[in-house]
């Protein structure tokens, strides 16, 4: 856990990690994560989500079971000589100091900060309980598929009348192909995965400001929602196991993510939060995290 009164900014670490691994043609968030199950703590079974999804999911191990120094200490584990922890973040509520009443002062207000985490890959004597290998993960992935849109509430209607894909977020449906058009069924459905992401911001749904607004081709807010609606459909991909099929990882799409992520280093972090928040609602599942949700692991951290 990181101590030190230097102001850090987190965002930019994010951003330069993120940034280093696309210039390296890695798009962690295209990274699936369906064969090693979603990133979770060992000890705790808390899955990681937003931004912490893509940074631990697209590390390669075979298991994504993570430990902090001090869990690991704990059981009498000990970490690989060489080893390094994986970086892993989360929202600090800030104690309100304002001792006047006003509604706006008393707001509460969250510091972005950071810790590391350890694969279990990286760590040598845990205890036998945990060294045990998980069985082989397996999906039905078109039935999956169909499951999502099934579970999802107050989802929108899915038309096949133009050869486009896309979300009219005025009349509130989605066009796409007919499924035939598609290379694959698994192409049609993250196609369709992408623009179910952006029918969440919806008035009705999240209310999400990107959608709401007006936005024009190629503005911030435009970037942000093709960001978050990526990243949404990218986990909705390796939930039904679909991921790493027919992704378009070529230099333009990567240069295209990187000069805008060092046009705004704050967009990456806003963006995976909001696709969480979609993914939340698509799945109709409960938030594993939220600002005011301090994981238990960093709770250790910092006893």
């Amino acid at each position: 856990m990181n101590t030190t009164t230097t102001p850090i900014d987190v965002y930019q670490i994010i951003t330069d990690r993120i940034i280093a691994q696309l210039e390296q043609q890695v798009v962690p968030w295209r990274k699936p994560w369906t064969e090693a199950g979603h990133p979770q703590n060992l000890l705790t079974k808390r899955l990681y989500t937003g931004m912490n999804t893509w940074l631990l999911g697209s590390l390669g191990y075979s298991q994504n079971y993570f430990l902090t120094w001090k869990q690991l200490k704990a059981v009498g584990g000990s970490v690989i000589k060489g080893e390094k922890g994986h970086l892993v973040i989360f929202w600090k509520k800030l104690q309100n100091e304002q001792t006047v009443p006003d509604a706006e002062q008393q707001k509460p207000k969250f510091l972005l900060r950071y810790f590391y985490v350890f694969n279990i890959a990286q760590c040598d004597h845990l205890p036998e309980v945990f060294s045990i290998p998980y069985p082989p993960h397996t999906i039905n992935q078109i039935g999956a598929c169909d499951e999502v849109i099934e579970r999802m509430t107050n989802c929108p209607v899915i038309k096949h009348g133009k050869q486009a894909p896309y979300y009219d977020p005025l009349m509130d449906y989605i066009n796409l192909p007919r499924q035939g058009s598609f290379d694959s069924a698994e192409s049609y459905y993250g196609t369709l995965f992408h623009e179910l992401i952006h029918s969440t911001g919806h008035q009705s749904r999240l209310n999400r400001k990107e959608i709401v607004e007006p936005n024009k081709y190629g503005s911030d807010p435009y970037s942000i929602e093709e960001l978050t609606a990526e990243i949404g459909a990218c986990y909705l991909n390796s939930v039904t196991g679909i991921s790493g099929k027919e992704f378009d990882n070529s230099v333009a799409y990567i240069k295209g993510w990187i000069d805008q992520l060092r046009n705004d280093k704050r967009m990456l972090v806003y963006a995976s939060g909001q696709a969480q928040r979609a993914t939340d609602y698509i799945l109709n599942v409960q938030p594993y995290q939220r600002a005011e949700d301090v994981q238990a692991e960093q709770v250790l951290e910092t006893q």
